[in-house]
């Protein structure tokens, strides 16, 4: 399929990596449900090696029993690829995708292995592999600083090995694109029964140019683009797929290519990934960002007004942004409810929609008006998933003279067990919820960074908190939705503390291995 481009995402795998962004197992099979909606080829589910956690996460979302393939990461080492082949026995189709670096400073420096080593320890893992899979996907890590000789030699093993996707990830997004079209056109000319398997690309974003470099890929051969929903990922991030898509369909005049993306997912997709990691959007992102489709200055309203073509190449419709804002009230039924839910582009069961509708219907009482974004939080916002269940908070604030101290009262819930009064104090509400939860915890909590901003307008909108802060060695990001903003900042440290009892007993080593890819 020559005409035909396979998105391949890795926003469970790489895009987890971004600092604060992990997810819980429940998280991910949102996302994954969500990825197959908007039609992307391969999902990344994760690296089962990495810890107990990440294999039952990628074993669940094999379960799920999605239209997309499912692919699991590892290195050579026999005991990574069986944790693949374990984790993903009942997916409908799966991938085992393998990596080894390849350039001289990880030969010399991390791996201390020659060149034909290497290729060795690849086609061995491709041997072991074929027990368990058809398709596997060999990745020379650190391609781009690989000498070009050396990956065609490496490429031609894994061809002959019976690799049916070779992937040239620019690990530190550190070549060009020119570079990048070159280097494939090299590649795609100079393997031998390189029309059997399937260049892939896999850029970081260090030099703000990994969505130019995967488009430079596929000028020169690439049909397989690895990215992540909304460019999250390690460092800078990785190639955006609602950027790399809609430049192929805007400019189809050029690229003549195709994916299997439904655009109106777009927005939607954007909005998941957001509420689950809690990294927000700048408003000036391409495609998603708020401020994508919106034209202040008062020539380009006046050219809009008398034909959109003159200063937007591309519809809002077209990547999901719902075209009107309906505003809901507690006199609002079930139908205007769902017909709202389906144009943000949620597709929900019987059963969440009657869970959801009981909580539009609170959400009404509280506030006059309930708006798109209100809806969204709902959907995404609210959930707390975890052993830690925030019930009730109180809060009491004492002013004596010119100082000011306030008690937080939490009551929490962990694991289903009877629920239990946790008591701080602090110079202010945030201070003495925080220091209540340092009660709980055993490890040192600093808190980095705390926003709140307003979920929709008016005096009554819905706050949302965003906590960034560190737990021992590990930075891990919170959010919390609700009218009384105290309340929100608590559902936000609840949050982290789920973040943390996830990422507990992981095994770290694993996972800085795997983050270099």
């Amino acid at each position: 399929m020559a005409d035909y481009v396979h998105i391949f995402d890795t926003t469970l795998r790489d895009g987890e990596q971004s600092p604060g962004c992990s997810m819980n197992v429940a998280e991910k099979l949102q996302v994954a449900r969500m990825l197959d909606e908007l039609g992307v080829d391969v999902i990344e589910a994760g690296f089962p090696a990495a810890s107990e956690g990440d294999f039952e996460s990628v074993k669940s979302v094999g379960e799920l029993g999605l239209n997309a393939t499912i692919c699991g990461l590892s290195r050579t080492r026999r005991g990574d690829i069986e944790a693949v082949a374990r984790s993903l026995d009942t997916a409908r189709q799966k991938r085992l995708h393998v990596f080894i670096a390849t350039s001289p400073i990880h030969r010399e420096y991390k791996l201390k292995m020659s060149k034909q080593q290497i290729i060795d320890e690849m086609t061995s893992a491709v041997a072991f592999g074929q027990q368990w899979f058809d398709d596997i996907e060999i990745t020379a890590e650190d391609a781009g600083r690989t000498e070009i000789d050396y990956l065609v030699e490496y490429f031609q093993a894994a061809i002959d090995a019976g690799a049916s996707v070779l992937n040239v990830p620019d690990t530190v997004g550190y070549v060009t694109p020119s570079e990048s079209r070159k280097l494939y056109q090299h590649l795609s000319e100079n393997l031998q029964n390189a029309e059997s398997v399937i260049l892939s690309c896999h850029n970081h974003n260090d030099l703000g140019l990994a969505v130019a470099n995967s488009l430079g890929a596929i000028e020169g051969g690439a049909r397989q683009v690895e990215c992540t929903i909304n460019g999250i990922g390690e460092r800078a991030g990785n190639c955006s797929l609602e950027e790399v898509v809609m430049a192929l369909r805007t400019r189809s005049d050029r690229y003549q290519l195709e994916t299997g993306i439904d655009t109106t997912r777009l927005y939607p997709a954007s909005r998941v990934v957001t509420a689950v990691t809690g990294s927000r959007v700048q408003p000036n992102k391409a495609i998603v960002g708020r401020n994508a489709f919106a034209h202040e200055a008062g020539i380009h309203q006046d050219g809009i007004l008398k034909h959109a073509e003159t200063y937007e190449i591309m519809k809002p419709e077209t990547v999901g942004v719902p075209e009107n804002s309906l505003v809901l009230g507690k006199h609002s039924g079930r139908h205007a409810f769902n017909d709202r839910l389906q144009t943000l582009g949620f597709s929900v069961s019987k059963e969440q929609l009657e869970d959801l509708f009981v909580k539009f219907k609170a959400l009404a009482d509280r506030k006059k008006s309930v708006y798109d974004e209100d809806i969204e939080a709902l959907v995404l916002g609210t959930e707390q998933t975890g052993p830690w269940h925030l019930d009730a908070i109180s809060i009491h604030t004492e002013v004596e003279d010119t100082d000011q101290s306030a008690e937080a009262s939490l009551k929490l819930r962990f694991d289903g067990q009877a629920p239990r009064i946790h008591t701080g104090r602090g110079d202010g509400p945030v201070n003495a919820i925080v220091n209540a939860i340092r009660a709980i915890i055993s490890e040192e909590l600093h808190m980095e960074e705390f926003q709140v901003s307003a979920v929709s307008g008016g005096s009554d909108a819905q706050g949302r908190a965003m906590v960034r802060a560190t737990i021992g060695a590990s930075r891990y990001q919170g959010t919390g939705v609700s009218t009384d903003i105290v309340e929100a900042s608590a559902q936000a440290m609840v949050s982290i503390m789920n973040r943390h009892h996830q990422h507990q007993g992981k095994d770290l080593s694993a996972e800085r291995i795997a983050a270099a890819v």
